[in-house]
């Protein structure tokens, strides 16, 4: 098969959708390697996080001095002196923050005033890695006591030798503190905390776009899908034909394509469609490869009448492309853009409340010439604000001075940015560590966020991964992230990042964080993360990797390997970056190909995330890595050989995030002989995410005192051999059972469980069981114990044996007995929603279900004697649930549909 033309998209930008042998693409120029060396002149928005560090660094040592009550008062008395240095720089740094912009000695004062506060922050963590060790030793005992002692980490001598790191910072900070005079600096003191803001509703998003979502583009639309209909005599010349679709970044030509990609007229035509995105970095071989095995696995041959839409920013790349005259998408008109403002900005109806408001917002559009990323970006930045002088401000903001091109756009994109708090900015800035057009996943992308520490334990006791996600929402509601795709009721989240939105994230992280390839030269010594995501890696690793590591500085906190074929092949790799790296926090290493970690991964005692996903030859992890008491993340997906955990797991206190795929039989993981409960006194206690996938022997979860108490979220996927549950699980809100074949929920009683073991699941919100052959019947936990309180979401998939007998049934005909939901189903008086899909068995709904005043969404699907009798009006059933305001139901087993997988990592 030939893909006509398919080189010319080198060095090109453009973004291509194509019909029958279809595809979307997103090409970009390829990188300058200049774009390695450092900024030639000081960057006014890099030193904007010195406040933030600063503050964060008092409380660690205002920590410290609350926990190190043992400290020699030498060492005691050097931290006292580093919290007053802080507290007295702090008090400057926000006024020193704003004049930067107009004072490049001062942005270079701040820059040196930073790089300080990342060494201190590096002191004081390795003074809380020592908190953490002594916890575990005192839980050791005695004998563990003394050997901790007279080891090479003896206490006292550790401290002694912290002590003289922290006077060594101090005296730097007080150095650099002098120098903050000349700039005649305001102290601002008390400066208030910021809390956490209300919270916009979100509703369910998806994958496509939906026209409803889009305003302004109807005659777009439907003048392009005419273009693609159309036969002409080129088509007879040419396999395939290149329609160009013109117009500035923002103006939403993606959008636009996705909506034509999605029209059932579409779908309809063209026998076969295919999408790819390619970001920057692309490699044009790469890209040829790609579509020649998607079109192959589809088993197409080029056929005549083939179409490719290619979205352009550049008329003449478009000219360069295009076999067909190209489509100029133009600005959406005032009016247009003022009903996406109000959709944005208000919450419906809430305009016509505010109609000075109005007056300003419909000023501000006239400004954003037409641009709907813009419109979308301001509008959520004005959500929910009611004081018109945030109204005005934005109005009359310098930047709408600028020319309509890309800076002009980030200027006004920065508006959004700048009302953001501290820690949401540092959040989005980390973002520009991964490529264009990457699909972020929130649980991935949040704990990284905490591995790099942008997120703190909240005073008021709300868990970082809550944060993480309000972090999100704020980032969400001002379109800095589009193309959501939500599962699970919201908990699990995918989404990508404007290009140009991108680009701000690029400008506002430099100089801490940096996109780079192993032939970067001069990188500059103020880089602290590091993101390398190539194609593939470099076949002279052993020659490469040592070389492009001296280049970087030994305060690297972060590397990364985001969208890579094939990762680190050696064991060498990350044996250079244990010796090199020895601050690092995250170290993301997905797809490997090294059959072990080195035993001096201990030594990384600062690492909170690690990442070893998709390595498909490593067996064992080192007993060592349980000496990583900072550790908060672990994923292991997709390591097909991984033999087991290691014994001593428990050690790792910290941790609150794993994901799993091992050959062992229990877990925790048990020496032979030993007790449960000494197995279990510890172990895992600190969990709060636990995914279990592919572990075809594991038989059961080791239950014991402090395990999994504060676990939220259980997913279990492919577990073939798992027979039981925990039983006691009081912090879970989350429990999502896949293709478990040997688990019987009901524990051996045909009405479900014990009465004793009804008790622990008193905080479950969303509950999805699928492919569970054995389940036959709502468990008497669900139904009867504390969840019935607390359940607002089940969802039953796939489940070909679910029939729900309940011996206490007795108000059906003994026909339908047997097939239907139980009666004490009307015991969840919280749930919201209940889904079922492809349960043939399950032929009726009980009486009780009217009981569920607070059901709002019910789905019947893949069930046909069910969803008979289930019919609006008419269904013998219908009188049940005719209360439910939201009900969906079908006859068809759809086959082709993907069934939901709630957890899918990239």
């Amino acid at each position: 098969m030939k893909l006509p033309e398919l080189t010319r998209f080198t060095n090109l930008t453009a973004a291509s959708l194509a019909f029958r042998f279809s595809f979307i693409s997103t090409v970009f120029p390829l990188p300058d390697p200049s774009a390695c060396l450092p900024s030639p002149s000081p960057n006014p928005m890099a030193e904007s996080f010195a406040f933030n560090i600063a503050d964060k660094l008092l409380g660690k040592a205002t920590s410290l001095l609350v926990d190190q009550v043992s400290l020699a008062s030498g060492v005691y008395t050097e931290l006292e002196n580093l919290k007053d240095t802080l507290s007295a720089v702090k008090a400057v740094l926000l006024d020193a923050e704003e004049q930067q912009l107009n004072n490049h000695q001062l942005t270079d004062w701040l820059g040196k005033l930073k790089d300080c506060f990342y060494d201190a922050e590096d002191v004081l963590d390795e003074f809380g890695y020592d908190s953490l060790l002594r916890e575990v030793v005192n839980e050791g005992g005695f004998r563990r006591k003394v050997r901790h002692f007279f080891s090479t980490s003896n206490p006292l001598a550790f401290r002694f030798k912290m002590g003289s790191k922290i006077k060594e910072i101090r005296e730097r900070l007080d150095k650099i503190a002098a120098d903050a005079d000349k700039f005649n600096l305001k102290k601002i003191m008390g400066v208030p905390v910021a809390m956490p803001g209300p919270r916009r509703e979100r509703e369910m998003t998806y994958s496509f776009v939906r026209s409803s979502d889009v305003i302004g583009r109807d005659d777009d639309k439907e003048n392009i899908i005419q273009l693609l209909m159309m036969q002409s005599s080129d088509d007879d010349k040419e396999n395939v034909s290149v329609l160009p679709l013109v117009g500035i970044g923002g103006l939403g030509k993606t959008t636009l394509a996705k909506l034509v990609y999605n029209d059932a007229r579409v779908v309809k035509h063209f026998k076969k469609r295919m999408w790819v995105c390619v970001s920057d970095e692309f490699d044009v071989t790469r890209l040829i490869k790609e579509i020649i095995t998607s079109v192959t696995h589809n088993r197409y041959v080029g056929a005549k009448g083939s179409k490719i839409i290619v979205t352009a920013c550049d008329k003449l790349v478009a000219n360069v492309m295009g076999t067909h005259p190209m489509y100029e998408l133009k600005g959406l008109s005032d009016d247009e853009c003022l009903s996406v403002f109000i959709r944005y900005a208000f919450k419906d109806g809430e305009d016509k409340q505010n109609p000075k408001l109005v007056r300003i917002g419909k000023d501000i559009i006239k400004k954003c010439q037409g641009l709907p990323l813009v419109v979308k970006t301001l509008g959520g930045l004005l959500y929910l604000k009611t004081n018109e002088n945030d109204w005005v401000r934005v109005r009359d903001s310098e930047c709408w001075q600028l020319e309509q091109n890309k800076d002009g756009i980030l200027s006004a994109l920065k508006l959004s940015y700048d009302d953001l708090s501290f820690d949401v900015k540092q959040c989005f800035a980390s973002c520009s560590l991964f490529p264009k057009d990457f699909q972020f996943h929130n649980i991935e992308l949040i704990h990284m966020w905490m591995g790099q520490g942008l997120i703190q334990p909240s005073q008021q006791k709300e868990e970082m991964e809550d944060i993480g996600n309000r972090y999100l929402d704020e980032l969400l509601q001002i379109s800095f992230f589009q193309d959501v795709e939500e599962k699970l009721e919201h908990e699990i989240r995918y989404f990508k990042m404007h290009d140009l939105v991108h680009d701000l994230a690029l400008l506002v992280a430099r100089p801490d964080c940096s996109t780079l390839n192993f032939d970067c030269k001069n990188i500059s010594t103020k880089v602290r993360h590091v993101s390398m995501p190539e194609a593939e890696w470099p076949e002279e690793e052993e020659e490469k990797v040592p070389k492009f590591f001296g280049k970087l500085n030994n305060n690297i906190r972060t590397i990364s390997f985001p969208n890579i074929v094939d990762g680190p092949r050696s064991e060498s790799f990350a044996g250079s970056c244990i010796l090199r790296f020895k601050y690092i926090r995250v170290l993301d290493l997905q797809k490997s190909s090294f059959e072990a970690l080195p035993n001096s991964i201990c030594n990384l005692k600062l690492v909170r995330y690690l990442n070893l996903s998709h390595n498909l030859n490593i067996k064992r992890l080192p007993n060592s890595i349980c000496k990583l008491h900072h550790l908060q993340t672990l994923f292991l997906r997709g390591c097909v050989s991984l033999e087991e955990l290691p014994r001593h797991i428990e050690k790792m206190m910290s941790l609150r995030s794993l994901i799993v795929r091992t050959q062992q039989i229990a877990l925790p993981p048990q020496a032979q002989g030993e007790r449960e409960v000494k197995v279990g006194r510890r172990c895992f206690n600190s969990l709060c995410f636990l995914l279990i996938e592919g572990c075809d022997f594991l038989e059961s979860l080791v239950e014991g005192m402090g395990t999994f108490t504060a676990l939220r979220t259980l997913i279990i996927e492919e577990c073939l051999c798992l027979s039981s549950l925990l039983k006691h699980l009081p912090a879970l809100e989350i429990l999502v059972i896949m293709d478990c074949k040997s688990l019987d929920l009901g524990l051996g009683n045909k009405n479900g469980e014990k009465q004793d073991d009804i008790r622990g699941f008193g905080s479950l919100r969303i509950l999805l069981l699928s492919e569970l052959p054995k389940l036959e019947i709502l468990p008497r936990w669900l139904i009867q114990g504390p969840t019935s309180n607390t359940l607002l979401s089940l969802f039953i998939e796939s489940c070909d044996n679910f029939r729900a007998l309940w011996e206490e049934e007795e108000e059906e005909s003994p026909s339908l007995r047997s097939s239907v939901l139980p009666e004490g189903i009307g015991h969840l008086i919280a749930l919201r929603k209940l889904t079922i899909k492809y349960c043939p068995r399950l032929l009726a709904l009980p009486k009780k279900m009217g009981n569920l005043s607070a059901l709002t969404h019910l789905t019947i699907k893949g069930c046909p004697k069910l969803a008979n009798r289930c019919k609006r009006g008419t269904g013998e059933d219908w009188y049940k649930i005719a209360h439910v305001p939201n009900l969906y139901t079908s006859n068809f087993n759809d086959s082709d549909e993907e069934s939901e997988r709630p957890c899918q990592s990239n």
